[in-house]
This record gives structure tokens, C-alpha cells and sequence, in this order.
């Protein structure tokens, strides 16, 4: 009898957790079916890598980036406009997972529980999506930074409303004709599937300054009434701080327009680890940052084990210091917003699904300085170019900003860099660039800045 009732016990015990496995199958199918249909190993399921009924994608302006014609998927005739989009659109592959028809292949594609991929048109609603980008900008920006041949990345974006206007990254390719990759010329295309905007992190140099600055800001009361020495070289913690030259006496304010590298390693030294550490982590120099449900790159600042000379360096954005592209246009974003970020987003509009998905509309933010941080970067940002590079860039814009030479390796050339934004109140734009291997922030990067700011600021002041 106990034989019988343990078979019995052991019988509903099976057949419960088999109910449970059948319930839970079930559901997985029928909330998650289009997204394991649009998975990279089933692309097989239908032509043109699972795209040949999709929507079609557009600029902010109305402009067809890609679109289905007869079943084929077919990009801008412009090859400029479609290199530029490559990492924000992609291509028929799944090859760049952050790129909208990789990572929404399932809302543009329009997959159905009951009729698959294979809907009838007269059922059909419009899968289409709008994106935030605008395509003549991208193009400007790609133009710069691609006569470089390197590896770089350039994003604007407005730190009000946080549509990303401006989403460039190289290598890069024509998807309409894409590449072989095999032995022979990978190297050619090494980090080509990367979108550097969201998915890269780099040495910053000075434009980590910014960050030094605000913890100074806020920690040492006789800042601006302090000046400093510098004859390009000090000794701190047993080793040089060199700097590009001598300065001699100079002040905070001119510190940060000259990127005076000893101030800033001994504000750095003064400040110490802990309290460096903490602005670091308010701002999110270690945190990913959301952009649509892609996440960003983190950036690094760890000083837990650096000597006095490390951590003066890390003061001037060398040691191990490292960000993401996209999280210093939201960082230079919020120092214009009033110390308050605004969440960036790549959609404008598409299928309800994807909206809810994405979040859109929630105007996520979060508090990176106190206002009266926010305001006093502001306004040494503002002196930066007024007294330094000169007021004469981004085609008349109100433009604050910081430049970076982020030294890499012996081997290599410096990560150049700028950051910053416009004040302007009809253009509200945050930006940063970098290109890898290349020399001076303001000789590099600067050009690409400035095409991408001039291009966004003509389109929003003509188009809307």
C-alpha cells in the first residue's frame, strides 16, 4: 500500500510540474514569439535576413533611411547619408546588435502569434518607425570624421527633450554593398560591427577635467581666489606631472581654458581619492546610462589602489581613467540642463509595442550637480572657448566646451576629443567626439564637433 501511494505521490507530482512546464511554455510563446522569431539564428525564416516585409525606417524630416521594395531591403540613395547610418539603422545582417533593425526587427518586421511573418498586407498596420537622427547631420559628421580613417565616434544631442540628432561612429560600410569580411582584410575592418557611440569606452585626457573641476567646485571654498605655478613639469608623488607648456601664474578659471595639467593634478592630490570618487560616481562615470533599452559602455574611475602621482594623473583624465562617448554628451547635457541629465533616445515614433518597450515619453533624468555646480562649469566651459579657441566656431552658436588629449600608449597616437554644448535657447545640443590614434582634441575632434553643431543648428532652426 505505501509502494502504490509513493507511485501515486511521485504520478502527481510529474504530471503538476509538467501542467506548470506546459503553462509556462505557453505563455513564453505567446509574449515572447516575436522576439524569438527575429532571433540571429532564425533570420533564415524569411528573405532579406528577415527584413523583406519589415517597415520602413525614417529621419526626424520624413527621409527614407530604409525601406522593403518588392522584397528587397533597400537603403538611401545617398551613399553618404547610408554609411553615416550604418550603426543606428544597420544592415540586413544582425551583425550590429545595437542598430534599430537589429534590436527591433520584431516591431518592424510585424510578427504575428497566428500568421508568423506571413500576415496578409490587408491585415497589416504600419510598422514603420521614426527616428529622432537627421540624416544631412549624420552626413556632415561622417564626412569629418571618415577623411581621418580612423576609429571614432560623434553624437548631438538635445538636452532638453533628449533626441539624439546626431549618432555617427567609424569604420564603417556601405549596408547596400556590404562587405566580405574573412583573414585577408579583417583588420581593415576590425571594431566594424561596434557602434563606438554607445558600445566603446576611451582614455578621456583633459575632458575629464570637467569632473576634477566639479568636485573642486564643490569641495574647496578659495578656489577662485587661488593661483598656481606652472613651468610645464612638477614633481608629485615621487614622479613628473608634465604639462603641454609653461603657464606660469594662473588661475582656476585659466587653468581649465589652457588645460593646465599640474592644477589639475594637484586639485586631484588635494581633493584626494574619496572625494574624487564620489563626484565620479554622482556624475556616473561608472555607471551605463539607458538610450532607448540599449545600454551604454561604462566609463571607469578607480583610484582605490593608485599612489599620490596616479591619482594626480587621474585628475587629468590619464591613470585608468575611461568614458563612453554618449555618457559625456549627457554629463555636458545636464551641466547646461541646471546639473539635471535628460535620459537620450533614438525613436520618435513607431508601433505601439515598441513605444511601450522603449519607454518613450517618461522623461527620465537624474541629479549629476547641485545648480550652483551646474552654473559655475557653465560659465568656465563659456571662458574655455571665449578666451582660448575663440568665438568665431560652430557658425555663431553660444557654444561651452572642453577639448582632450587622451594618451594611449607609446605606440600610439592620443585619443582626441571635445565636448560640450550650445546655449542657445532654440538649440538646446550636448555633443561629444573622439577619434582613436589621432593627436590634439581641438585639431581632430574639433573639426568633427563643429560640422555636426552648424548642420543640427541649421536643420532645427529651418526645419523644426
Amino acid at each position: 500500500m505505501k509502494r502504490i501511494l509513493r507511485r501515486s505521490t511521485l504520478i502527481l507530482l510529474f504530471t503538476i510540474a509538467f501542467i506548470v512546464g506546459i503553462g509556462f511554455f505557453t505563455v513564453e510563446l505567446v509574449m515572447g514569439a516575436d522576439d524569438w522569431a527575429n532571433q540571429p539564428y532564425n533570420a533564415h525564416i524569411s528573405g532579406s535576413g528577415g527584413l523583406e516585409q519589415a517597415g520602413a525606417i525614417y529621419d526626424r524630416y520624413g527621409t527614407v533611411l530604409a525601406q522593403t521594395v518588392d522584397g528587397n531591403r533597400v537603403y538611401n540613395d545617398d551613399i553618404t547619408i547610408r554609411k553615416s547610418l550604418l550603426h543606428a539603422v544597420g544592415d540586413n545582417s544582425l551583425n550590429i546588435s545595437t542598430a534599430v533593425q537589429s534590436k527591433y526587427r520584431s516591431q518592424l518586421t510585424g510578427y504575428n502569434l497566428v500568421w508568423g511573418l506571413n500576415m496578409p498586407q490587408s491585415l497589416r498596420t504600419s510598422h514603420d518607425i521614426t527616428l529622432t537622427l537627421d540624416a544631412e547631420t549624420c552626413a556632415a559628421a561622417y564626412n569629418v570624421l571618415a577623411s581621418y580613417g580612423k576609429k571614432g565616434a560623434c553624437v548631438v544631442y538635445n538636452y532638453k527633450t533628449g533626441e539624439v540628432i546626431c549618432s555617427v561612429s567609424t569604420p564603417g560600410y556601405d549596408p547596400a554593398d556590404p562587405p566580405e569580411i574573412n583573414e585577408e582584410n579583417e583588420s581593415e575592418y576590425d571594431g566594424v560591427y561596434l557602434d563606438n557611440v554607445v558600445s566603446s569606452s576611451y582614455i578621456p585626457g583633459s575632458i575629464f577635467k570637467i569632473v576634477t573641476s566639479a568636485a573642486a567646485i564643490e569641495n574647496i571654498p578659495d578656489l577662485y581666489d587661488r593661483t598656481w605655478e606652472c613651468y610645464g613639469s612638477e614633481e608629485i608623488g615621487g614622479s613628473d606631472i608634465t604639462c603641454v607648456e609653461s603657464h606660469g601664474t594662473i588661475n582656476f578659471q585659466e587653468a581649465m581654458a589652457h588645460s593646465c595639467n599640474i592644477v589639475f593634478a594637484e586639485l586631484a592630490v588635494e581633493l584626494g581619492a574619496e572625494k574624487m570618487t564620489a563626484t565620479a560616481e554622482k556624475i556616473g562615470i561608472n555607471a551605463s546610462f539607458t538610450v532607448d533599452d540599449v545600454e551604454t559602455a561604462k566609463g571607469h574611475y578607480d583610484v582605490s589602489k593608485a599612489n599620490t602621482n596616479q591619482l594626480a594623473w587621474s585628475g587629468v583624465g590619464q591613470y585608468n581613467d575611461a568614458v563612453n562617448p554618449m555618457q559625456m554628451a549627457i554629463i555636458c547635457g545636464a551641466i547646461a540642463n541646471g546639473g539635471k541629465s535628460v535620459n537620450p533616445t533614438y525613436i520618435k515614433s513607431g508601433t505601439g509595442d515598441l513605444m511601450k518597450l522603449i519607454g518613450l515619453g517618461k522623461g527620465e533624468s537624474r541629479d549629476m550637480f547641485n545648480s550652483g555646480t551646474a552654473a559655475k562649469l557653465d560659465e568656465v566651459m563659456r571662458y574655455t572657448i571665449t578666451d582660448y579657441y575663440g568665438d568665431n566656431l560652430f557658425g555663431g552658436l553660444s557654444v561651452c566646451a572642453k577639448t582632450g588629449t587622451g594618451e594611449v600608449a607609446e605606440d600610439k597616437n592620443p585619443n582626441a576629443w571635445m565636448v560640450g554644448y550650445s546655449k542657445d535657447a532654440d538649440c538646446p545640443l550636448a555633443f561629444a567626439c573622439v577619434v582613436e590614434d589621432s593627436g590634439f582634441g581641438f585639431s581632430y575632434a574639433g573639426p568633427v564637433a563643429e560640422a555636426a553643431m552648424i548642420k543640427a543648428s541649421e536643420s532645427l532652426r529651418s526645419k523644426g
